[in-house]
């Protein structure tokens, strides 16, 4: 990079997402030489960022489809917001911030768009009719948006980036996979597992699409069997994500014995260093990032063959790919895999391989500035 005057505004609907995934890629951007302004709701990590040198200026964000009018007014918003920073790149994050960010950005003629599609997520995973109406209305927009030719698609598996490509709701060639947003090796290092009793561990936001259902019917099944091992969850309730389980339901769970649910947790490298197995049953992701993290700690994964979940994880290498919504099939891998402590130790030390190798924070920045200065070149 090396210019000077460039401005770069990531536009991201939560601080804490912007905290725990793009961080690192700011500072190196910044490095760069870059300014960078973070658009964002602002609660616990505003500050925060600020602290690292990252300028943040506050948009009201709701994930909720029910607010339609506040979606309106943070069109408006971000127009203004688009106006005073006069950005060299706009760096949207996630479906309904990329929407809303780009409607906001047609008149940026001049300014490169790059939509980051962390995971297509409810609208495209769902079969509500919800999720069917929005689909049937969004499908025309990001059309358009394809047909921009400052905009730019990144997509984190090639399923998500190929959907898009066919049913034109992006360009080839200004479409690019960036696998994830990488893990810093440093702050996830490589940690043995010294469990006498192996932990079996979903960690994510407690929604009915992660799988926890099948996670749970599984644990049941392990408990009713007497199968050596505990089963812990970790995340807490998304009120705003029509897929968010009850707290009640949670508490239910683990009221009955065969599970233990931990809630958030602020220190993940070493709540993931307590795991033994590592499982995420979902059905439809980008890359998981948590996956991601226990690789990076050296632990065996399990999760299901769909989209997102096997850019990091290779069926019997670092671990097991099971089949969607089968409950069988994630006991019987999560069975073997207690049971046999030597290839699970050999599969954690492979996952910490493939991140070292391939998906490291290092990595993916480099190719997220690549992509930078490859769109600014063609503006």
């Amino acid at each position: 990079m090396g210019k000077i005057n460039l401005k770069l505004l990531i536009v991201d609907s939560e601080d804490w997402t912007f905290w725990f995934h793009r961080l690192s890629l700011a500072i190196t951007v910044k490095a760069n030489g870059f300014d960078v302004t973070l658009l964002t709701r602002c609660n616990e990590y505003a500050s925060k960022i600020r602290e690292r040198g990252i300028n943040v200026s506050h948009v009201d964000f709701v994930r909720s489809t029910r607010l339609p009018i506040k979606d309106i007014i943070n069109i408006y918003k971000l127009h203004s917001l688009f106006k005073l920073h006069k950005p060299s790149i706009i760096h949207n994050v996630a479906l309904k911030t990329i929407l809303i960010s780009s409607l906001a950005a047609l008149l940026s003629r001049k300014t490169v768009v790059v939509n980051a599609f962390t995971g297509l997520g409810y609208v495209f995973s769902s079969e509500q009719l919800l999720a069917k109406t929005i689909r049937l209305f969004i499908k025309p927009v990001f059309k358009y948006f394809a047909t921009r030719p400052n905009f730019w698609s990144v997509f984190q598996n090639p399923d998500d980036m190929n959907l898009f490509i066919k049913q034109g709701m992006a360009i080839a060639e200004r479409s690019v996979l960036i696998r994830g947003s990488g893990v810093d090796t440093e702050e996830y290092t490589q940690m043995p597992d010294n469990n006498d009793v192996p932990i079996v561990m979903l960690a994510s936001r407690m929604l009915w699409d992660k799988g926890i259902g099948e996670f749970i019917e599984a644990s049941k099944k392990a408990y009713e069997n007497n199968i050596n091992a505990k089963f812990v969850l970790v995340g807490d309730v998304d009120p705003e994500n029509p897929m968010s389980i009850p707290e009640a339901t949670l508490n239910k769970w683990a009221s009955e014995g065969f599970i233990e649910w931990r809630g958030h947790c602020a220190n993940m490298p070493e709540m993931l260093g307590n795991a033994s197995i590592v499982c995420l049953p979902s059905y439809r992701e980008g890359l998981p990032k948590v996956l991601l993290e226990a690789a990076a700690v050296g632990r065996p994964l399990i999760a299901t063959d769909v989209p997102g979940c096997r850019e990091i994880v290779r069926n019997n290498e670092n671990g097991i790919l099971v089949k969607l919504k089968d409950v069988d099939s994630l006991y019987r891998a999560i069975e073997f895999l207690v049971q046999n402590k030597k290839t699970r130790l050999d599969m954690g030390a492979k996952s910490r391989v493939i991140v070292e190798t391939e998906l490291s924070n290092v990595i993916i920045n480099r190719k997220t500035i690549d992509l930078y200065n490859m769109a600014l070149e063609n503006i």
